[in-house]
């Protein structure tokens, strides 16, 4: 009785182990993605009255655990029962990714014209504000589950040869860890400039210590959240590269002769291109076959 029981604390042992070690690697296959979760959530969590950040951010926060309850037993069920559809959905995310980011870089080197937004009204009421909150939230939230479902499937992506209860323990650390991870750094991020702000308040001498670090702290602001933007634009590219690297033979075989990153750099980049030539070709047959009327 005694020798199953400590058996059974060996197996335990064994299988935390094994979940230790592939949540590291897992963790370092998901990192790449988390620069743009955060540019898009910092993004999506700035521009809101001071007060109202936190709660804000917390509301997006619950919307992000909500997601991952969705995605995580479907993507589970999919990895049991059906695992082939685990490494298609990650090829299609890759296509996704990659796209994604030439969009970005496309935009950034070849600047083109927006159509006009409407002019939006400086005072605004309660009601008005309240509703344009619950609707940047609810953005908010679909966008965390495009990204949520990408993370959750590289890193389902990582583990799908192990044993089933591996990869739930596994993917569920690496999802909670990523809404954990990501809203507090976004958290920290978007009230950056009020602790500033505090620091230049702090006493009325100029050029004292805790004015330079205040007046440096609102001034990085825009900065770190320009900074995110362009590591995620990369970190999407070299994702969605290695996505395609090592799901892909053939693709594989090609470039196997390079170093890794720059491999996974270049198949990201390149089907990334392709992939907004389809679109942007797709959107000029649409427009010549739906004119303006």
């Amino acid at each position: 009785m005694a020798s199953g029981f400590f058996a059974l604390l060996d197996d335990i042992a064994s299988l935390m182990d094994d979940v230790g070690a592939m949540s590291k690697i897992a963790g370092k296959k998901t990192a790449g993605i988390l620069g743009d979760d955060l540019a898009v959530n910092a993004e999506k969590a700035s521009g809101f009255v001071s007060s109202r950040e936190i709660p804000v951010l917390w509301a997006i926060t619950k919307g992000s655990l909500l997601n991952k309850l969705i995605i995580l037993p479907i993507a589970f069920l999919l990895s049991a029962f059906f695992p082939l559809a685990v490494t298609v959905i990650l090829v299609l995310g890759g296509l996704y990714l990659a796209y994604e980011g030439a969009e970005k870089i496309y935009e950034f080197f070849v600047p083109h014209e927006h159509p006009k937004e409407e002019k939006v009204k400086t005072y605004l009421t309660k009601k008005e504000i309240l509703l344009l909150e619950k609707e940047k939230i609810k953005s908010a939230i679909i966008t965390d589950f495009i990204l949520s479902v990408e993370i959750v499937i590289i890193a389902l992506g990582t583990v799908v040869q192990e044993p089933i209860w591996t990869q739930v323990m596994v993917v569920s650390i690496i999802a909670l860890v990523a809404t954990a991870g990501v809203y507090g750094i976004v958290a920290l991020i978007v009230r950056m400039d009020d602790f500033g702000l505090k620091l230049i308040e702090l006493n009325g001498k100029k050029n004292s210590i805790s004015d330079s670090i205040g007046r440096f702290l609102v001034g990085a602001l825009p900065v770190v959240i320009k900074s995110l933007s362009v590591i995620g634009t990369i970190a999407l590219v070299l994702v969605a590269g290695g996505i395609f690297v090592h799901n892909l033979e053939f693709l594989h075989h090609w470039l196997e002769a390079l170093p890794a990153i720059v491999g996974e750099f270049l198949a990201g980049l390149v089907i990334g291109f392709l992939c907004l030539l389809v679109v942007m070709v797709f959107k000029k047959v649409l427009t010549v076959l739906r004119p303006n009327r």
